[in-house]
């Protein structure tokens, strides 16, 4: 059972910072190998930023998505994204609710990987 400490502001800026610190890291660990596979082909520039990040974003969602559900609990998480949604101006600046529905993030994926197939076509 949640307790009250759990829901409050203090625990949830906790939660976003951690996430906020955890995010350059990850968007490089899951960058890297794309962009290895791209300057081997020798991809556009423009198709290998663009695909990179395209790869990169849905992982790095993932795993905050994950972090967000092991510190809360599956069933308390919305209570933490109606937090950012109230503070939009704040912590919540980047974040919006569709990055974190699944159908989005493997459109994000299909779509990198798309990419991959037209830049190595080139």
């Amino acid at each position: 059972m949640a307790t009250r400490r759990e829901f409050s502001e203090r625990n949830f800026r906790r939660i976003s910072w951690v996430n906020i610190a955890l995010t350059p890291p990850l968007l490089v660990l899951f960058a890297w190998p794309y962009s290895i596979i791209g300057l081997w082909y020798d991809f556009p520039e423009y198709l290998l930023y663009a695909g990179t990040f395209l790869f990169a974003f849905p992982l790095t969602l993932t795993i905050l998505h994950g972090h967000v559900t092991i510190a809360l609990g599956a069933l308390q998480r919305s209570h933490y994204h109606e937090w950012l949604n109230r503070h939009r101006w704040g912590f919540g600046f980047w974040i919006r609710p569709f990055f974190f529905f699944t159908r989005f993030r493997l459109t994000l994926l299909i779509s990198s990987l798309g990419m991959l197939i037209a830049g190595i076509m080139m």
